[in-house]
């Protein structure tokens, strides 16, 4: 008869939460660009469907101003600087 040893594993398992903050990408009503201008810029570098970049553009006009999208500050600063390339005003905050 071959007994072996039972042998206990008690694994801790350390769970790494990362936090992370997120920001908005919000974009400025100007005098200068047009509805279309903005709608396409909304549509090009945020991805926005059709609708969504008119509802925001919308807003913006209306508003003063509009986040056009939430996320960390890493993915949102290549964005904001693209739409200040289309000489349009924006912020990550």
């Amino acid at each position: 008869m071959n007994t072996r040893p039972q042998i206990e594993h008690d694994e801790d398992v350390l769970l790494l939460e990362e936090e992370v903050e997120l920001r908005n990408l919000v974009v400025y009503n100007d005098d200068v660009n047009t509805f279309e201008h903005v709608i396409k810029t909304l549509i090009d570098v945020c991805g926005h469907q059709p609708e969504q970049a008119e509802q925001c553009t919308l807003l913006i006009h209306y508003k003063g101003q509009c986040a056009v999208k939430i996320g960390t500050y890493e993915e949102l600063e290549p964005l904001c600087t693209a739409i200040h390339d289309r000489g349009i005003s924006a912020d990550v905050v």
